[in-house]
């Protein structure tokens, strides 16, 4: 009985052997076939051919071309044939199936029936920190081509046969030929109007190669603005002066309709994305005209506006500075021609203003400055966050009037003669609502308000002076009858010099509040109206009222009332009034210069139209 077994072990061993013998054969045949494929047919064919043979059950394209579907149709049928051999043997060696060899079938059902998966959070053996992570990923959630184990794992740690590696990337190309087809569809489909697209991006290519040969400058960006203004200004109240005819009464001079113009180039110049070199020409021709805020005319600054420039026709640089950031949250400047408010991380209002004495929130207490040579930094909080968040804003800077001038006793940089102005601001807000604070210490002779009564903007009388501005301002976030309000109040206290006469100036003031309507009426158009009162003279020295000497009665009310037609985007025309109820304050009816005779009442009423082209 064990020798009948042993015999029937013995044989099955044979067969066993045989069979693998035979199936070597068979895979080197079926090497055989397909590097003859790929010689005689083409690289696609000999591609078909083995899959064709490795995986019967899954459908295979063959080559486009006629002849090579051909060569892969006779391949097989010889293949067919030499299969017949070792499948007869399978068939006399039933003890064989237990064999360890891999089957090829094996694969192909492992392909079709795994757990397809759409995220690779389904395998629970698979961890972010497994260096092929991000790899399986894609193949996954981008050409689902990945198959997993029933139980939900992948088992990434085993080897893989070249059998799994043909059917994971045949299943992954399968992927990639139906996105392929897919595209070719689309295109065929929109092939008119890519054709139609294509001719565009053509002509875009040519235009823009075309600006690169011509531009201006490769760092520097040019923007300009041109200002017509025509306007004229009427006096009234029962001051006589020496621009009445003294025959019939009637005002002279600067009542005539006047018009002007001021034109603006901007040179902004970036040499790293973040830093700025700004140039500004300017010209106009508004000499000493009512509106140029020379002292050469009758008012002075009071009616000056933002739109004038008395230079007579004459292009100048008018603006020169170079800005940087410093880390992330600091901006430094620095140029031989700057105002010290144009170095401030917040601006102290928002109403646009038409008479520039209602600049800045009240033209202008601390933020006063001649155009000079300066310097200074500024600091926002978390400068990069999010626009909306609430900021501190810090700046401090120094201007100096007489910067450019060498001579010590004359001028220089931080000296006694520099005519400097030290300022400092605080400010906390987000772009909807801002509160600040401002302190400006100035030497004589610099600029410590730029419009006001005579006697409230004098820049002679005193050593020097401590300046303070409080502002404030609130902005709808969207546009209605609610209107943008800003507010400003600055207080000047001046220590006088030695010797000072009785009557002059030791405390100054200035106010104003300014509404704003956006989008009033039409979309677009702007809506503007200010109150208050420029810087005005309310303590001199002398002052007592016990002994008859009363206080000054320097007080001016002013008032403007304008409407933006926005007839483009590049064009606005702007009508305005304004009126001022007492522009000489103290000196109404008191100034020999003016011919006055005691009178005590002398008013400006005010009317342009400011046509203003950007480009």
């Amino acid at each position: 009985m064990n020798l009948v077994r042993f015999n029937s072990l013995e044989k099955s061993s044979v067969i066993i052997q045989r069979t693998r013998r035979a199936r070597a054969a068979t895979y080197q045949m079926t090497r055989a076939l397909v590097l003859y494929a790929k010689r005689v047919c083409d690289v696609q064919a000999g591609v078909s051919v083995f899959f064709k043979l490795h995986f019967p059950q899954r459908t295979i394209k063959f080559p486009s071309t006629h002849f090579a579907s051909s060569c892969v149709r006779i391949i097989l049928k010889l293949f067919q044939q030499l299969l017949v051999a070792p499948a007869a043997l399978g068939l006399l060696a039933p003890l064989a199936a237990n064999a360890t060899e891999l089957n090829i079938n094996g694969v192909s059902d492992y392909a079709a029936s795994g757990e397809q998966v759409t995220s690779i959070t389904q395998f629970s053996d698979v961890y972010p920190t497994d260096w092929a992570y991000q790899a399986l990923s894609n193949l996954i959630e981008r050409y689902g081509c990945v198959a997993g184990y029933p139980n939900g794992t992948y088992r990434g740690n085993r080897a893989m046969t070249r059998f799994e590696a043909a059917a994971l990337l045949n299943a992954c190309l399968d992927r990639v030929t139906e996105v392929t087809d897919e595209l070719k569809r689309l295109m065929k489909e929109f092939e008119k109007e890519l054709a139609i697209l294509k001719g565009r991006v053509d002509g875009l290519e040519a235009r823009v190669g075309e600006l690169e040969a011509t531009q201006f400058s490769t760092t520097t960006k040019l923007t300009g603005k041109a200002e017509f203004t025509i306007g004229a200004q009427s006096y009234g109240g029962d001051e006589t002066n020496n621009l009445q005819d003294p025959a019939t009464g009637e005002y002279l001079g600067d009542t005539g309709t006047v018009f002007s113009y001021r034109t603006t180039l901007n040179l902004n110049t970036s040499f790293t994305g973040k830093d700025l070199l700004y140039t500004r020409l300017r010209t106009g021709n508004f000499g000493d005209n009512g509106f140029s805020g020379k002292s050469d005319s009758y008012t002075g600054s009071q009616t000056q506006i933002e739109a004038s420039k008395s230079s007579a026709n004459s292009l100048k640089v008018d603006k020169l500075w170079y800005q940087f950031p410093l880390g992330n949250d600091f901006q430094v400047f620095a140029g031989p021609l700057i105002e010290n408010y144009y170095m401030l991380a917040a601006t102290p209002g928002v109403y646009k203003h038409v008479l520039k004495q209602f600049k800045l929130g009240g033209y202008y207490g601390a933020y006063g400055a001649s155009t000079s040579p300066g310097a200074g930094i500024n600091w926002i909080s978390n400068r990069n966050a999010d626009y909306s968040d609430p900021k501190f804003k810090v700046s401090v800077n120094y201007v100096a009037k007489n910067g450019a001038k060498s001579d010590p006793n004359d001028g220089g940089i931080a000296g006694d003669r520099s005519k400097g102005k030290f300022l400092s601001q605080i400010a906390y807000g987000t772009p909807s609502w801002q509160v600040s604070a401002a302190y400006a210490y100035s030497q004589a002779g610099m600029t410590v308000g730029g419009a006001g009564t005579p006697l409230g903007k004098s820049t002679s009388g005193y050593d020097d002076a401590n300046q303070f501005n409080l502002n404030a301002y609130y902005q709808p976030l969207d546009s209605g009858w609610i209107p943008s309000i800003s507010v400003g109040w600055s207080l000047t206290s001046f220590n006088l010099e030695d010797g000072a006469a009785d009557g002059t100036r030791q405390q100054a003031q200035g106010w104003l509040v300014g509404l704003n309507w956006q989008d009033a009426f039409m979309r677009g158009n702007r809506l503007g109206f200010a109150v208050g009162q420029p810087q005005f003279v309310t303590q001199i020295k002398g002052t007592d009222p016990s002994n008859g000497k009363k206080y000054p009665a320097d007080g001016n009310y002013a008032f403007e009332l304008y409407y933006d037609f926005q007839v483009t985007d590049n064009i606005t025309v702007t009508p305005a009034l304004f009126y001022l109820s007492r522009p000489f304050g103290q000196e109404t009816g008191d100034s020999a210069a003016r011919g006055g005779t005691g009178a005590d009442q002398f008013s400006t009423l005010g009317g342009l139209v400011l046509t203003t082209f950007k480009f």
